[in-house]
């Protein structure tokens, strides 16, 4: 995120680089600084002679080396944005030689989405040389609610952790949906707003009480009752709450109560940083661990990898998910 913050204000202080190569797994940010770069450096007036978008599908290297030789019409710079470039992932080594020596009066510009290059080859050295070179990664599940909270605070609201928590279990990783929720709620919420569980229920339909963050919490709590009735739930509501997700995130927070048996320490601080957690939950973990000993949470991880099989159908085609859910908490709940 840092390293985008520098790319843009270099950007809006005019200080350009002749290309842009913006590749990775996750394309928020490629989007992202591409548009800025689209809006920004040119005038209306300008952007008609002097402004190109391409598409990797419909040109070649030599194509777009071609476009960017060109010199500006009336204008310091002229912009060529190539779109989708990674369907150009064949030839984009021919990109080299103009690499080495590109047209200052150029702004190019790389969307290689959902790829990288090769950065042991020459094409990879000679754009950090002579460009920028951005790759997009995709976040750790982990990772999700910081960044959640990092770009609400730059945009001057709070998110409590339990709000950050319920986007990032229902929106998985995927920061362009993230981010879309975020705008409906700015624009329903005045500045200065904390955001909070009862705001994502009301204005994004995700359920403050029902949902698999109270789950995790219910049966790391050994709430059978609570555990049951978010089962239920999610039993007359499968589309919205699928057991393959539901599996997924228990069978990582015991992933977790195995790693935090193995420490040494298991003080607060000592169990946030080993297991990547927001501080807010660690002594969550650190009760479950007390309810689940070492050889139970290993008996519930071979548990879940029995229903991960379930849910994806294989030997019970002919049960509801609503049974299995059932089954699979009864079985949790008895070691």
């Amino acid at each position: 995120m840092d390293e985008v913050k520098q790319i843009v204000t270099d950007i809006k202080n005019r200080n350009f680089k002749p290309i842009y190569f913006l590749m990775g797994e996750e394309p928020y940010y490629i989007d992202n600084i591409s548009k800025y770069i689209e809006s920004q450096v040119l005038t209306e007036e300008e952007k008609g002679f002097n402004q190109m978008v391409l598409y990797g599908r419909d040109v070649s290297i030599e194509d777009v080396v071609g476009h960017a030789k060109r010199y500006p019409m009336m204008s310091e710079y002229q912009v060529v944005i190539v779109k989708e470039a990674q369907d150009l992932s064949r030839h984009i080594e021919k990109l080299v030689d103009y690499a080495e020596n590109p047209q200052p009066t150029t702004i190019l510009v790389f969307n290689y989405k959902y790829k990288t290059i090769d950065k042991r080859k020459k094409l990879y050295k000679t754009l950090k040389k002579s460009g920028v070179i951005f790759e997009g990664k995709k976040l750790y599940d982990n990772q999700v609610g910081d960044w959640i909270r990092r770009v609400l605070s730059g945009q001057n609201y709070t998110i409590s952790p339990k709000a950050a928590q319920m986007l990032a279990e229902f929106l998985g990783t995927d920061l362009s949906k993230i981010s879309n929720e975020l705008e409906k709620l700015k624009i329903i919420l005045p500045e200065g707003t904390q955001i909070t569980p009862e705001h994502i229920e009301q204005n994004i339909g995700i359920s403050k009480d029902y949902n698999n963050f109270e789950l995790q919490k219910a049966v790391g709590a050994r709430d059978f009752v609570k555990a049951n009735q978010i089962i239920k739930y999610f039993g007359e509501n499968p589309k919205d709450n699928p057991m393959v997700v539901t599996v997924s995130l228990l069978y990582s927070f015991f992933s977790k109560l195995l790693h935090l048996h193995g420490l040494s320490d298991k003080s607060p601080r000592s169990v946030t940083a080993a297991l990547k957690i927001n501080p807010y939950f660690a002594n969550e973990y650190i009760a479950a661990a007390r309810n689940y000993p070492m050889k139970q949470v290993s008996s519930v991880i071979a548990t879940l990898r029995e229903f991960d099989v379930k849910s994806k159908g294989v030997g019970s085609n002919a049960v509801k998910q609503g049974d299995l859910l059932k089954e699979m908490m009864v079985k949790i709940m008895s070691y």
